[in-house]
C-alpha cells in the first residue's frame, strides 16, 4: 500500500476548525493559528504509553479516529520509539481509515513524530535486544560511536533512516512536524556544548533538505528538562543558540518552528522561570516562544495520570479537565498533548474543547 500524499494546509486546517465551530459547541478560541497560518486545536492527542500488543494498537487507532471525527482535535503526536514503532503504525492505520471513508481530509490534520532515541521494532523478526546491531549498525545506518548513553543518536545517516521508517510506519508521503527527541537532554551533558552544536547544525541541515524535498513541513525540539532548566545549570539549553543554528543552515525562513516540553500545575517552569535570554532580555519559555513565533505544544498535562487522581480542581471541572484547561490557557501555547485511550477518559478530556481557555489573569492566578 502506497504512502498517502498531502500535508496539513492553511485551507484544510481552517476548514476543519470552521466545521467544528459551525456545530455550535466549540468556540473559535479553541483553535490557534501558527506562524505558518495553520489552524490547530488547543487539545492534541498523544500516543506515548501502552503495551506493545494488538489490543493497545486497536485502542490507539480508535482514539485517533474518535478524536479527529469529534472535531475537537486535529493534532496527533507520536514518536518512532513509542511502543517500539507500533504507535506510529496505529496512527497511520487510523489516518488511512479516516481519509478513505471521507471523514477527515489529510490536509485538515497535523501529524507530528519524533526521532532520536534508538527504536527497536516490536513487530520485526529480529529480537528487540539485537535489533539495533542487526538492522542499524550492520547496515551502516548507525555507528556505535554515535550512540550516547546507550539510547540516543543524532547522526545524519541514523536520522535519515529513522525518518524514512517513520514515513513508512505512518503511511504518509509528508510528515507535518519532526522533532528531535530530547536531544539537548540526552546529548548536551555528555558530549559538551561545542560538539552538540555541530551535531544539531547537521541535523537541522538534514531537516532543511527534507523540507526542500517536500516530505517534511517543519521541525522542532521535543524536550524534557533542557528548555525549562535554570540558566547556568549543566542541562540548560538556550533557545537563542537553537535559532542561531537553524538560521545558519536555513536562513530566516528556516523550519525550526515548534517546541514541546512538560507543563502542568506541578511543573509550571515554562510560565514562571525567566531562563531564556533574548538579546539581553530575560524571558520565560512561553514568552520567548511568543516573541519569536515558535509554536509550543506541552506534554504530560496530567502528569501521567497523577493529576487526574490528585490534582487541583477549578470552575466545576474534574481534576483531569482542570489540568487540561490550565495547560491550554497558557499565553502563547497551542495546547497540551494528552495520551488517552480509554473511551470514558477520552470523552471527559475532549469535553474541555467546549470551553473558552481562561484569560491570562485567571491563568496566572492559578500558577
Amino acid at each position: 500500500m502506497g504512502r498517502m500524499s498531502g500535508a496539513a494546509t492553511t485551507e484544510g486546517t481552517l476548514r476543519f476548525a470552521e466545521k467544528a465551530e459551525a456545530k455550535g459547541a466549540i468556540p473559535a478560541a479553541h483553535f490557534r493559528t501558527t506562524s505558518r497560518d495553520l489552524r490547530l486545536s488547543s487539545i492534541g492527542l498523544g500516543t506515548y504509553l501502552g503495551a506493545s500488543d494488538a489490543s493497545t494498537d486497536q485502542a490507539v487507532e480508535e482514539a485517533v479516529v474518535v478524536s479527529l471525527t469529534s472535531g475537537r482535535t486535529n493534532v496527533v503526536d507520536t514518536a518512532i520509539n513509542y511502543r517500539f514503532q507500533r504507535a506510529e503504525r496505529s496512527v497511520g492505520r487510523a489516518i488511512r481509515r479516516l481519509v478513505e471513508r471521507g471523514l477527515v481530509d489529510r490536509e485538515e490534520m497535523f501529524v507530528a513524530t519524533k526521532n532520536g532515541y534508538l527504536a527497536p521494532d516490536a513487530e520485526s523478526s529480529v529480537p528487540i535486544e539485537r535489533y539495533v546491531e542487526v538492522e542499524l549498525v550492520r547496515k551502516s545506518k548507525l555507528r556505535p560511536a554515535d550512540i550516547v548513553d546507550g539510547s540516543h543518536a543524532m547522526s545524519v545517516p541514523f536520522l535519515t533512516d529513522q525518518f524514512e521508517r517513520s514515513r513508512a510506519n505512518l503511511g504518509l508521503e509528508t510528515i507535518d512536524l519532526l522533532y528531535l527527541h530530547n536531544a539537548p537532554d540526552a546529548q548536551l551533558p555528555l558530549v559538551g556544548r561545542e560538539e552538540f552544536h555541530e551535531r544539531l547544525a547537521k541535523a537541522f541541515e538534514l531537516f532543511e533538505r527534507f523540507r526542500s524535498a517536500g516530505i517534511l513541513g517543519a521541525y522542532g525540539l521535543a524536550t524534557w528538562d533542557s528548555l525549562r532548566a535554570p540558566r547556568g545549570s549543566p542541562e540548560h539549553f538556550p533557545l537563542e543558540e537553537a535559532i542561531g543554528l537553524a538560521e545558519s543552515v536555513g536562513g530566516t525562513d528556516h523550519g525550526l518552528r515548534f517546541l514541546q516540553f512538560p507543563f502542568n500545575p506541578a511543573m509550571p517552569e515554562a510560565a514562571t522561570l525567566r531562563n531564556q535570554s533574548d538579546g539581553g532580555v530575560r524571558r520565560t519559555l512561553f514568552d520567548y516562544a511568543q516573541v519569536h513565533r515558535l509554536g509550543t505544544f506541552t506534554s504530560i498535562p496530567l502528569l501521567q495520570g497523577r493529576l487526574a487522581r490528585d490534582g487541583p480542581t477549578a470552575g466545576g471541572l474534574t481534576r483531569a479537565q482542570s489540568s487540561i484547561q490550565f495547560a491550554r490557557s497558557a499565553p502563547g501555547t497551542i495546547g497540551p498533548l494528552i495520551g488517552q485511550k480509554d473511551p470514558a477518559h477520552l470523552a471527559e478530556n475532549l469535553k474541555v474543547a467546549e470551553l473558552r481557555p481562561w484569560d491570562e489573569a485567571r491563568f496566572r492566578s492559578l500558577l
